[in-house]
C-alpha cells in the first residue's frame, strides 16, 4: 500500500504533487527551472529538465511555483519547508536545500520527529529548539 503524500505550498496552500513528483520552482543564480522531487521522505532523487544539474554542494533557493513565494524555512537557512499531508493531520517537512545533502524532517503538529537522511546531524538543534518552542 503506497501512502498517499500530499504536499502543498505553506504560503498559497496550492497543491504541489498532482502526480508522482513534488513539483518547485528552483533557482541558482541566473538558472531557474522546475525540479521534480520525489514524494517519500528520504529519497533523494530529483527529476530535472534536460541539461541541467545540480552540482553537489551548490545552495539552491525553492519556491512554490504557484505563488512564487520562498519556501526557506525560519529555522534554518539551509533549509526549505512545505506542509504534507497523509492521511490525517498535515505535517512540516523540512528538507536541505544543499545539492548532495541528504537532511529531511517529518514534524507533526504534536512536535513528533522522523527524520531522514546521512546528513540529519546538522539539523536536529534547530529542530530541537522548535519543538521546545512550541
Amino acid at each position: 500500500v503506497v501512502m498517499r503524500w500530499k504536499y502543498s505550498c505553506p504560503h498559497c496552500e496550492a497543491p504541489l504533487n498532482p502526480e508522482e513528483r513534488v513539483v518547485l520552482q528552483v533557482e541558482s543564480g541566473d538558472h531557474r527551472f522546475l525540479a521534480g522531487l520525489h514524494p517519500q521522505p528520504g529519497n533523494y532523487e530529483v527529476e530535472l529538465p534536460p541539461g541541467e544539474e545540480m552540482a553537489p554542494g551548490t545552495r539552491w533557493e525553492f519556491f512554490c511555483p504557484v505563488c512564487e513565494k520562498s519556501l526557506v524555512s525560519e529555522l534554518s537557512e539551509d533549509l526549505c519547508t512545505l506542509v504534507v499531508t497523509s492521511p490525517g493531520e498535515p505535517h512540516r517537512v523540512y528538507f536541505s536545500r544543499i545539492a548532495g545533502e541528504e537532511a529531511t524532517f517529518v514534524v507533526s503538529a504534536e512536535g513528533m520527529l522522523k527524520d531522514y537522511g546521512i546528513h540529519t546531524d546538522r539539523y536536529l538543534e534547530h529542530l530541537v529548539h522548535e519543538k521546545y518552542m512550541r
